[in-house]
């Protein structure tokens, strides 16, 4: 495994390491020199503050567990600007961060989720604390992060647009094969033809479960569209919102798909039944090559989500 490490002259072993994230160089040099806590760099810079300003999360949480002396004295730190850690998490993060997190909407969760983490562990006051500058936190992260957030909203708007389109394409197509039968139905009784056979068993849940599914990822991504997209609703509720919506989304087409297979193989004949399996087997191959290819970016989604602070290095996608 290659690490990329970059310098800057002037800064101690501890702050190098603080600021690329190697949190076993951290606690060996503290271990050993324990007044390394007290290192700073030219703009007064802690290892907290390094940790905080470079996204390290995982620094910043050894930090908050360690039983180090004057511990309090690293978080409640400030530079030269007087900035202290909430105005460092407020700032934007650099593009060599951001350009390992897929999208615009999960760079921006990102972004939120990692604010108000550092802000959980801090005094109430740190909030409406001004920089030199006269500036507070949350006046930073609007300035900095609006580009961003605008970014987002429309990638996010432009996915949901086409998710509908989906959605509506499948409920109709549902609603289309949930209202025929297969084979008709018998002229004395009102009895499906092939009410006993498993085909047809499958074919009638599968049609239920593509309607209902479709209809709630509309409803979904409908409510996703409309919303006022603040920036605190990146950090749970659009981020869920659209993983719901996108689960529903391919449980529809799975559902839809086996639909068709199961009421198509009802009307078939003989040897030709044999010769379908084969179109069914290579239909579902592709959809399952489909969801394969972009379910890297689903299981992103769902630990961006669900974690308290996100993962900081995301796989790239090609």
């Amino acid at each position: 495994m290659s690490f990329l490490i970059f310098v800057d002259w002037g800064m101690t072993a501890i702050l190098l390491a603080s600021g690329n994230g190697i949190v076993e160089m951290v606690e060996k040099i503290l271990q050993l020199f324990p007044m390394a806590i007290y290192h700073t760099d030219d703009n007064n810079l802690n290892i907290a503050l390094k940790a905080v300003e470079n996204r390290q999360s995982h620094i910043y949480d050894f930090l908050l567990n360690s039983s180090l002396l004057h511990r309090e004295v690293l978080f409640h730190a400030v530079d030269y600007g007087e900035n202290n850690a909430l105005h460092l998490a407020g700032r934007l993060a650099s593009d060599r961060h951001l350009q390992h997190i897929p999208t615009s909407m999960l760079q921006m969760q990102w972004e939120v989720k990692w604010y108000q983490y550092v802000q959980n562990f801090l005094p109430s006051h740190f909030v409406v604390k001004k920089n030199r500058r006269g500036r507070t936190p949350d006046e930073i992260f609007q300035k900095q992060h609006q580009k961003l957030q605008d970014k987002s909203k429309q990638w996010l708007n432009s996915t949901s647009n086409s998710c509908s389109f989906i959605a509506a394409l499948i409920a109709t197509v549902a609603f289309a094969s949930s209202a025929s039968v297969p084979g008709g139905v018998k002229q004395d009784t009102g009895e499906p033809v092939f009410e006993n056979h498993l085909a047809f068993s499958i074919f009638a849940m599968s049609s239920l479960v593509a309607l209902c599914c479709s209809v709630i990822s509309l409803l979904i991504f409908l409510a996703i569209f409309i919303s006022k997209h603040q920036d605190k609703d990146f950090t749970t509720n659009l981020p869920r919102n659209f993983l719901f919506g996108l689960t529903s989304l391919f449980i529809s087409m799975a559902a839809m798909l086996t639909c068709f297979c199961s009421g198509n193989f009802l009307m078939l004949k003989g040897q030709l039944k044999y010769a379908a399996v084969l179109v069914y087997a290579l239909t579902g191959l592709l959809m399952a090559y489909f969801v394969l290819k972009h379910f890297p970016l689903f299981i992103d989604l769902l630990k961006a989500t669900f974690r308290k602070v996100p993962e900081r290095i995301y796989k790239e996608y090609l």
